[in-house]
């Protein structure tokens, strides 16, 4: 008799998993350009220090150098750049100046900010890091140079990888035009997913499908929500790309509303979207488009989608972006709220109690013949910041990656000439960085060999052996501090205030279908933001479900709560388009609505109210 196999914790299973894709060779070859070259002519004018800072910058700008439009990379780029330059200013000037107890207290207060801002989002995130990073490589990293000269240095080196970045070509970037290869192709991929939707209308991918084309919608919002050049469109095709964008939406919308009713639609219904990608991608006329038979309300918001698009696509102006909006006031209440408190007292505890530590065993001669003792808390920063993955998955990936990349460097440094070997491990390792993004433990070895090639180009020794043991120290000090409970909250904060936003921006969008407003551009903006906060509230719950039993059971329950959310919405999609169409709500609507807001409320974990004006459009 078989015995039957164990599963995988999802702790470990989450850290075994790994992110698929073809190589990023446009990335891959800046990441070539980038920190290595800067090093060898910092080195051959005789200032290699300069050369470490700069390629560090370099090497942060690789890793934020994500697929995406090139203007978007601006923000995604040089914002997290000038955290980390302004952190290296004040790290710099404190550890120069400032005894070790203040010196502590000024770092702990940085990761208070930091991990709050993180609460923003990615670019938060990275921002955060950033911050932090510096600080510590400023106070902790001896260098000649002053605060402004390192903070100048570091700039440098992200603004000449993201120059690589503006100027360079991508594969395919040629055709269409070039300045937005990276928009029209999150455009292409938003028709791409709504004929993927049709195609699984009626089998049970479609709810994976219908992710999906959040998904694309979402990347396709924040591509092109990147700066202007000029305050308003910069250009015809820059125009074109909104209007396409814009045609997308109601497409969208009609494609839920047939996925909700879980009928088998035509195959020829995925046809135009699929016509309409290939025009947007290849920057090509769309030809005749088929059009969907008109036997139900979605199929006949489909056809009518695909001739406002196909108009849309002649015309090759006008559109609304209908862009993601978030007010000062906004921004203020997240990072003052629940997820911005606890991120930034868990990353204010670790950095500070990390730095406390690395000063010590610096004064108790733990390092040897080092004086850098930065290692410690930047390592800290990576581990406790809980966007970059689990708790449990960030700490062994993490102690296997930087095992590996010390080993492997301490190899490498025995038998490399120097500085020209250091110069190509460095121009190696950056080249790496965009393939080694997948894994966190990948990414860490990278980060671990790169690193170690400046230091000693920049004249320490070599330290592999010390950066082990500090790794697995600060991997040890977060994993205490990651379980603890946070003063004045209960366990789950961020994953709550995840939901709430979701259900209020459910909220919203129900009460402005069931108003019966006309404004249908108003509608698509609040269908945005509600699947949009649905998706981000979902990643939250399977980052949490995948950590140790006792920080999982914190998301336990959350999931159903944000699967009926979207049951919700996708309704309420459905009954929008049916609206349209006959002027009144079907009753299954109306009764598939209450019965999920009773669910909902019976839950209590969030709330849904049906506003009385659901009456006067009951058919």
């Amino acid at each position: 008799m078989t015995r039957p196999a164990r599963a995988v914790p999802p702790w470990l299973a989450h850290a075994l998993r790994a992110q698929r894709g073809p190589v990023p060779w446009s990335a891959v070859a800046r990441g070539a350009l980038g920190g290595g070259p800067l090093l060898l002519a910092a080195v051959l004018a005789g200032r290699p220090t300069l050369g470490v800072v700069a390629a560090i910058g370099a090497m942060f700008a690789g890793i934020n150098d994500r697929p995406g439009s090139r203007r978007a990379s601006v923000g995604r780029v040089g914002g997290p750049a000038l955290a980390g330059a302004a952190g290296l200013v004040v790290g710099t000037y404190g550890g120069d100046h400032v005894p070790a107890v203040l010196l502590t207290l000024l770092l702990t207060g940085l990761g208070l900010v930091a991990g709050a801002v993180s609460a923003l989002g990615p670019v938060g995130s990275s921002v955060g890091t950033q911050l932090l990073v510096g600080a510590a490589v400023g106070a902790g990293m001896p260098l000649p140079e002053p605060g402004w000269q390192r903070a100048l240095a570091f700039l440098a080196g992200a603004a000449w990888l993201l120059l690589l970045r503006l100027a360079l070509p991508t594969p395919g970037s040629l055709a269409g035009g070039f300045r937005f290869d990276g928009e029209r192709n999150a455009v292409a991929g938003v028709y791409d997913a709504i004929a993927g939707l049709l195609d699984a209308t009626g089998s049970e991918t479609a709810t994976a499908r219908r992710a999906a084309l959040t998904a694309a919608l979402d990347h396709a919002q924040d591509a092109l929500a990147g700066p202007r050049l000029r305050r308003y469109a910069s250009s015809s095709a820059e125009r074109r790309l909104h209007a396409r964008y814009a045609a997308a939406l109601p497409l969208a919308e009609a494609a839920t509303a047939l996925a909700w009713a879980g009928d088998p639609v035509p195959a020829r219904a995925a046809e135009g979207p699929r016509r309409l990608a290939t025009a947007v991608r290849d920057s090509t006329p769309t030809g005749p488009l088929p059009a969907p038979s008109r036997t139900v309300p979605a199929l006949r918001a489909l056809d009518d989608a695909l001739l406002r698009a196909a108009e849309a696509f002649d015309r090759g102006d006008g559109g609304d972006l209908h862009g993601r909006s978030r007010s000062r006031t906004a921004a203020l209440r997240t990072v003052l709220g629940a997820r911005g408190r606890e991120y930034g007292t868990r990353v204010a505890l670790c950095f500070g109690v990390s730095a406390a530590l690395a000063q010590a065993l610096h004064h108790t001669r733990w390092y040897g013949q080092h004086d850098h003792w930065y290692w410690l808390p930047a390592t800290a920063v990576f581990l406790v910041k809980p966007d970059l993955g689990p708790l449990a998955s960030r700490v062994l990936s993490r102690a296997a990656g930087t095992v590996l990349g010390a080993l492997l460097f301490a190899g490498l440094a025995a038998v490399l000439p120097r500085p020209e070997g250091l110069v190509a491990l460095v121009t190696v390792s950056g080249a790496l960085i965009p393939v080694a993004t997948r894994h966190f433990a990948a990414q860490t070895a990278v980060v671990t060999v790169l690193v170690l090639a400046l230091v000693m180009a920049g004249g320490e020794p070599q330290a592999s052996a010390g950066r082990i043991g500090e790794t697995l120290l600060a991997c040890a000090l977060v994993l205490v501090a990651g379980h603890l409970p946070m003063p004045g909250q209960r366990g789950g904060a961020a994953i709550r205030a995840r939901l709430t936003e979701a259900a209020g921006a459910a909220q919203a969008y129900l009460d402005h279908v069931l108003g019966g407003s006309d404004d249908r551009a108003a509608r698509w903006a609040l269908r945005r933001e509600a699947y949009r906060t649905l998706a981000e509230a979902r990643a939250a719950i399977a980052l949490a479900s995948a950590e140790l039993p006792p920080l999982a059971r914190h998301a336990d329950g959350t999931d159903e709560t944000a699967a009926t959310l979207e049951l919700l919405v996708d309704t309420v999609t459905a009954g929008a388009v049916h609206l349209d169409d006959t002027g009144r709500l079907d009753p299954r609507h109306v009764r598939r609505l209450t019965e999920l807001a009773d669910r909902l409320g019976s839950r209590g974990d969030v709330a849904v109210r049906l506003t009385p004006d659901r009456d006067r459009v009951v058919r």
